[in-house]
């Protein structure tokens, strides 16, 4: 007789009927409407002040002297790299599996991408892969604490210090974590991240870059704002010909709707990510020690954690469940609570034909390598380690809830324990689903 429920038994839950608490996010409130009614009816969305207040605050929050606001998390990862000084011929190393705004830019500027694996069990980028990507022209590193888990900041700063390069910290997924105790974006030289409406840290559609650095903020600031392109907030000799218009070319400016409601979300941030930690961490705990499903996750015990969370993954390993595939077990959860577990995450960015053959800027050649000392594109084949990699996703709760957490988790235990029940019906051939773009 059948136990799993795709093949006709009882589900764990027969529909996912979770209280709406439980996902909710972000919160808000009463005091949040008020802040961005108060921009909208005196008619300063378009303005600086509430803006710069936010920076202030921001900054202080990560303990870094700058931070400067972008209209989206894409263009504070470019202005990191303008301000870092990436140019025609600097390669940049990036982990392959993140998303694609953490390196696309890069090739407006004329530099060239080079992409690293991952390590297979936090799917952050691997150190130990950092020596095949060096070459004379490595300027800076990209460092992403993808879906929320800390890179291994030990190791990528004494290969960076070792060897005269930049780093550059995507916290998009991690704002507010921590390595060790130590704020993620503060390792570097820069760090820049999106807070946009689906982020742990959400505040609509915004961006923020964050440094030490006088000429890294000045640099940042000139390329994004042509209003705060003056001598007021300028000072670096070679930037001060080129005052009063965006070196970037665009307009950066936040919406201080937004900015607004980022102040807001900041007073309660830390306090709401600790419950959201809670159920997680008890979540994986629930499931601890399976066969098959790994959660991702950080030890707690240095100090290190994972901030909000953003999407929760685990990595699957057929080889302990008979081979069984992602999408056979994915497909049987899925029937146990009543919620599609989605597999994949984002597909490795050296797998997307931009990165190959797109020529954007007419060059008769791969915008990639249009100014590189070499075909970097032939390192790529050294990454099929990253693209072996399997992950699927699992509800992002919010609030600790043990006795519904425990419904949920009772669903990937079911498949991971009667798991052979699946494997003569499994078709293996199937292609695993992902994104190269988020999902929203």
């Amino acid at each position: 007789m059948s136990i799993l429920a795709i093949n006709g038994a009882k589900p764990v839950m027969e529909k996912f009927d979770l209280p709406d608490q439980m996902f909710r996010w972000p919160i808000t409130g009463k005091e949040d409407e008020d802040a961005v009614l108060d921009v909208i009816r005196r008619n300063r969305m378009s303005g600086n002040e509430i803006t710069t207040e936010f920076e202030k605050e921001f900054a202080a929050w990560n303990r870094r002297k700058h931070a400067v606001c972008a209209g989206n998390g894409t263009m504070a990862l470019q202005a990191a790299m303008f301000a870092a000084g990436l140019r025609a011929g600097d390669e940049i190393i990036c982990p392959t599996k993140t998303y694609w705004a953490s390196v696309l830019s890069s090739m407006t500027l004329g530099a060239t991408p080079v992409f690293a694996n991952v390590d297979p069990d936090s799917v952050c980028l691997d150190p130990a892969d950092l020596e095949r990507c060096l070459s004379p022209w490595t300027k800076a590193i990209m460092v992403v604490h993808y879906w929320g888990h800390p890179c291994d900041m030990d190791a990528i700063t004494a290969f960076a210090k070792a060897h005269g390069l930049l780093i550059i910290e995507d916290v998009s997924h991690a704002q507010g974590g921590l390595y060790k105790g130590k704020k993620l974006g503060t390792f570097g030289e820069i760090a820049a991240m999106s807070l946009m409406s689906q982020k742990s840290f959400a505040a609509g559609e915004l961006g923020v870059l964050i440094t030490d650095e006088d000429k890294y903020y000045e640099r940042a600031l000139a390329y994004l704002h042509y209003e705060r392109n003056n001598e007021t907030n300028i000072h670096q000799p070679e930037l001060l010909p080129y005052l009063d218009l965006p070196l970037g070319g665009m307009k950066g400016r936040a919406n201080q709707a937004c900015t607004a409601l980022a102040r807001i979300q900041l007073k309660y941030y830390d306090e709401r990510t600790v419950e959201i930690r809670r159920a997680l961490n008890y979540f994986f705990d629930c499931l601890e020690g399976l066969q098959g499903f790994h959660g991702i996750r950080v030890s707690e015990a240095d100090g290190s954690n994972m901030a909000g969370w953003y999407v929760p993954h685990f990595t699957y390993h057929p080889e302990e469940l008979e081979g069984l595939s992602l999408n056979a077990y994915c497909e049987a959860v899925s029937a146990e609570i009543g919620w599609t577990v989605p597999t994949g995450g984002n597909f490795p960015l050296h797998t997307h034909p931009i990165f190959q053959t797109y020529d954007a800027l007419g060059l008769g050649k791969p915008s990639r390598i249009a100014f590189a000392h070499r075909d970097v594109r032939e390192l790529d084949k050294a990454l099929t380690p990253s693209e072996k990699i399997l992950c699927g996703e699992v509800p992002y709760f919010k609030k600790y809830r043990p006795a519904e957490i425990e419904k949920v988790a009772a669903g990937f235990r079911k498949v991971c324990e009667n798991y052979s029940e699946l494997l003569a019906g499994d078709k293996k051939d199937r292609p695993i689903g992902g994104q190269w773009y988020g999902k929203v």
